[in-house]
């Protein structure tokens, strides 16, 4: 199935923002818009999801005493992240969440 414009432009943009050390960029996942019983939920009932793509990624953390807590993950993967993690910015019309290493819970792996 051929790509719209639409997604052509979303997939070729590039993202100007770079998040600083101990950061992340995710975009995050579309929210459920159908129960698993087929009902149509309407877009204020619809749960954000805590999952989504990694489109940027901070330098290393450097923690006090010295160590370096580098980036667990890289651009591309999908994560699952804490619910109430991170922080909503909204670029070019997208929205992205920055959120920190440590609230990262989990990789999909597809």
């Amino acid at each position: 199935m051929p790509k719209t414009k639409t997604e052509d432009k979303k997939s070729e943009k590039k993202i100007n923002i770079k998040p600083l050390m101990g950061y992340i960029l995710v975009e995050p996942s579309e929210a459920e818009s159908k129960t698993a019983s087929g009902l149509y939920l309407p877009e204020t009932a619809q749960e954000k999801p805590a999952q989504g793509k990694v489109v940027a990624v901070g330098d290393d953390f450097f923690l006090p005493n010295g160590q370096v807590l580098r980036a667990p993950v890289s651009v591309g993967q999908k994560v699952i992240y804490k619910k109430w993690g991170g922080d909503e910015i909204k670029v070019s019309g997208i929205e992205y969440k920055l959120v920190k290493f440590e609230d990262l819970m989990a990789v999909i792996e597809d």
